[in-house]
């Protein structure tokens, strides 16, 4: 699964020439420790840059509580299963989370010691984006966009750590499929089945204040174990 990532670049104007797309003002950037229910920079099929409220909350939702548990989808069962079938068939429902690495855990012997946590990148820290689905929802009289990241078996290095990974698109060239009105929703989650090549990705550990999304748990001190 995906539980944390990283956006830790301030520079917008490089990640709007990295995507393509204007974005938003507001948040987003020099992140070290999203969490769930947290707003994320995305690009949405229509290429626009939108942030997006990190859980996916349906249009037919009573309440945000479902949303923490719709963080993942995989990409197995999001063809057919609601409500992400109606969203990966069309670009419309389509979008690129922004990144630039995302935590992992190890679980030690010692089931009362803390977790350690890992850090991923890929190509020695440049951004990337997670194939994502967002959709909008009417809440309590509160327009809510909210995204879920697709996530898929790991690779070898992070499946020392765990039985899923985010599924991180290969290239430009599969983010701008992933996003394309001209293909389908079939095609598009074919983008998303194999794993991003373990040879393009590092980890190191983390600080142990990852685990807890706090205010004190942002920085770039996260980052050194």
């Amino acid at each position: 699964m995906c539980g944390r990532f990283t956006l830790t670049t301030g520079q917008r104007g490089e990640l709007e020439a990295r995507f393509g797309a204007a974005l938003p003002i507001g948040g987003g950037l020099e992140r070290y420790n999203v969490a769930p229910t947290e707003e994320v920079l995305a690009v949405c099929g229509d290429g626009e840059g939108r942030l997006l409220r990190w859980g996916l909350i349906p249009h037919w939702a009573q309440d945000l509580k479902g949303g923490a548990r719709m963080i993942n989808a995989r990409v197995e069962t999001v063809g057919h299963k609601r409500p992400f079938s109606t969203l990966v068939a069309s670009a419309e429902g389509r979008c690129l989370v922004l990144a630039d690495g995302f935590y992992e855990w190890l679980r030690p012997e010692d089931k009362k010691a803390a977790r350690v946590p890992f850090r991923f990148t890929v190509d020695g820290g440049a951004p990337f984006a997670f194939a994502g689905l967002w959709t909008r929802a009417r809440v309590d009289g509160e327009r809510i966009r909210s995204v879920t990241i697709l996530t898929t078996v790991p690779n070898a290095k992070v499946g020392r750590l765990h039985d899923r990974m985010p599924v991180i698109l290969a290239d430009q060239e599969a983010e701008a499929a992933w996003l394309s009105p001209d293909v389908s929703g079939a095609e598009a989650l074919d983008l998303c089945r194999a794993p991003l090549d373990e040879a393009r990705m590092d980890v190191v550990a983390a600080s142990p204040l990852v685990n807890k999304p706090d205010p004190d748990a942002e920085g770039p001190h996260l980052l050194a174990a």
